[in-house]
């Protein structure tokens, strides 16, 4: 071979390097790029950090996140949401068991991940509950049987966890006619959960904005012995009416 065909067969190589390289970027920033606008605008991955939702939910389960509730679809009755503070929840809260490293290079790393939609880092910055009442509902408790009351119909409600003996689905009574734009939140271990009924001095008086809502959990992905779906319910609210949400 002459000088000036192992020149060429040389540039060739390296061109062809490159050109693997260029390709392989441009895969990386396709997906990095698919998994923002995933996580913006589908789904998103949270992780629970306490025992408010008990046992539906439990201490380091992850969830996925339907974002297109409630811009697109609407909330309903029975649904677990995942939803910023809306000012003051979080001071009042449970104890939570943050999910952010000390260490700066993982922290990093998961701030990365978080960006695109599949980790976890902010989810110290959410909260995770269960809807009871939508806008313009009568929310009460308790009936002369314990139960919590949706607009006088008394709600059987299998996914709540009490302390034994306990027939009472809330410590305390009340009742509160939930306003436009805005939701009644529970815990589902009612007795372990700093939820609307505990937030009534917080400025949205325990109430949550509706626009508050990041999304429903509908799956828990991790850890895989917990893999299953996330049940809003329906049965349990049937009769109540027809929500303004």
């Amino acid at each position: 071979m002459t000088e000036t065909g192992t020149t060429h067969s040389r540039e060739e190589r390296r061109g062809g390097g490159w050109r693997f390289l260029r390709d392989i970027l441009i895969i990386v920033l396709a997906a990095l790029l698919v998994s923002f606008l995933i996580k913006t605008f589908l789904v998103r991955s949270f992780y629970i950090p306490s025992v408010s939702m008990q046992n539906t939910l439990q201490v380091n389960d992850r969830i996925l996140v339907n974002e297109l509730v409630p811009r697109i679809e609407s909330i309903h009755r029975g649904d677990v949401i995942v939803f910023t503070d809306p000012g003051g929840w979080l001071s009042n809260s449970e104890t939570q068991t943050s999910t952010t490293s000390s260490n700066p290079v993982v922290h990093a790393v998961q701030d990365a991940l978080t960006a695109v939609g599949l980790g976890t880092a902010d989810s110290d910055n959410h909260l995770v509950k269960r809807v009871i009442g939508l806008p313009g509902d009568k929310v009460a408790c308790c009936n002369a049987f314990g139960q919590m009351t949706v607009n006088g119909v008394p709600l059987d409600e299998p996914y709540t966890k009490l302390p034994p003996g306990v027939t009472r689905e809330s410590q305390n009574d009340f009742s509160v006619t939930v306003p436009k734009g805005e939701l009644w939140v529970e815990g589902d271990n009612r007795y372990s959960s700093a939820d609307s009924r505990y937030q009534r001095d917080t400025p949205t008086k325990g109430f949550v904005p509706e626009a508050d809502v990041v999304g429903r959990a509908f799956v828990i992905t991790w850890p895989s012995s917990r893999w299953s779906w996330l049940s809003s319910y329906p049965d349990v609210f049937q009769g109540t009416g027809k929500g303004a949400s």
